[in-house]
This record gives C-alpha cells, structure tokens and sequence, in this order.
C-alpha cells in the first residue's frame, strides 16, 4: 500500500482521509501544535490511529508542499471570513441585534 492511498485527492486544496470528511489539513494542524497520534486521535475519534500515523508521515515526507497548502487553506479562510464580515448582516441578524440593543437600553 502506497501512502497516497489513504487520501482522497479531491482537488490540489482539498485533500481528505479516504472514508472521512476529515481533511489531512485538520490532523496536521494538530501535529504541529504538539499533539501525539494518541491526543489526536482523542479529538478526532473516527480515524484510526494508523490513518493519523499516515497523514503524519505524508506531511513529513511532503513537507515543503503540504506547508504551502496549509497556507492556502489559511488565506482561503482568511479571505472568507472577511466577505463574511463585510457581508450585509441578514434581516433576523438585524432583528436579533435591535432587539438586543433595546434591552440594553432599558436596563442602563
């Protein structure tokens, strides 16, 4: 069995465990923020711990090109969540937030 195959290529910015909706993107992020194949496994229960160990090893054999599409991923989302909060707020946001605003009023 090759490494690659316990990945599914979906495109070059979304790579996932085969079996799972996980992305190889969330287990890394845990593996460069210390967590042991053990700790991760605690936080994502569905994966084995050899598919962990897997996606470990992919990113370590790959690693120049797995932290580029860790900083895609991370612009992506970035740029995300800026349209997102630039976005016109929806009709029951701007109730709930007139809402709250009149409470606050009422009790200062």
């Amino acid at each position: 069995m090759q490494l690659e195959d316990y990945f599914e290529f979906l495109s070059p910015d979304d790579i996932r465990i085969k079996g799972h909706r996980i992305g190889i993107d969330d287990v890394i992020k845990y593996y460069l923020d210390g967590y042991t194949p053990e700790q991760i496994q605690t936080d994502l229960p569905s994966l084995s711990l050899e598919k962990i160990y897997a996606t470990i090893t992919y990113y370590l054999h790959h690693r120049t090109d797995m932290n580029a599409y860790m900083l895609r991923l991370d612009q992506e989302r970035e740029e995300h969540y800026q349209e997102w909060a630039q976005a016109e707020p929806s009709p029951a946001v701007k109730r709930i937030r007139e809402l709250k605003a009149k409470r606050i009023n009422m009790v200062g």
